[in-house]
């Protein structure tokens, strides 16, 4: 049976692109999550008003890829000690965030974050926040796959 698992690192562009090519990954939206207006749109979240973040929702089959690997990715392709800041993009909509889905995937996170903190990987502290998962909100469709339809398929994050 697959899985979800949400991730916020940035502008959800890149982290889709990177995500909807893992073996295992059936599928990577792009949406926010984790704020306090319905249904919002693009333009709601960029206000940096909304408390939403920019994320991508993964559905994946664990027998294929684990939440571990998935969580390497996440931790490995963008910079979890800036506040609310990924490149040059800012504000809390950017911020480095994982929604868990289970008890399980709330363990494994924090462990993993711990892990992270320990080993001596970067000089500041980690600012990635672990919450449950709430609403996803889907992101309009010109959002999905946008790298994609561009030929920039080869992104770095």
């Amino acid at each position: 049976m697959n899985e979800k698992a949400t991730f916020g690192a940035g502008c959800f562009w890149q982290v889709e692109e990177l995500f909807r090519t893992v073996p295992g990954v059936i599928s990577a939206t792009s949406g926010y999550e984790g704020g306090n207006l319905n249904n919002p749109t693009y333009q709601d979240v960029c206000t940096d008003e909304t408390g939403h973040a920019e994320v991508v929702e993964v559905e994946y089959d664990p027998a294929i890829v684990s939440y571990d690997t998935l969580l390497d990715i996440f931790w490995n392709n963008h910079n979890p000690t800036t506040l609310n800041r990924q490149g040059p993009d800012f504000g809390t909509q950017y911020r480095s965030a994982i929604f868990f889905h289970s008890p399980e995937q709330e363990k494994i996170a924090r462990e993993s974050k711990a892990k992270l903190e320990v080993s001596g990987k970067f000089k500041k502290p980690i600012v990635t926040e672990i919450t449950p998962a709430t609403t996803f909100w889907k992101a309009e469709e010109y959002h999905q796959k946008y790298l994609f339809k561009r030929g920039m398929t080869h992104c770095h994050i």
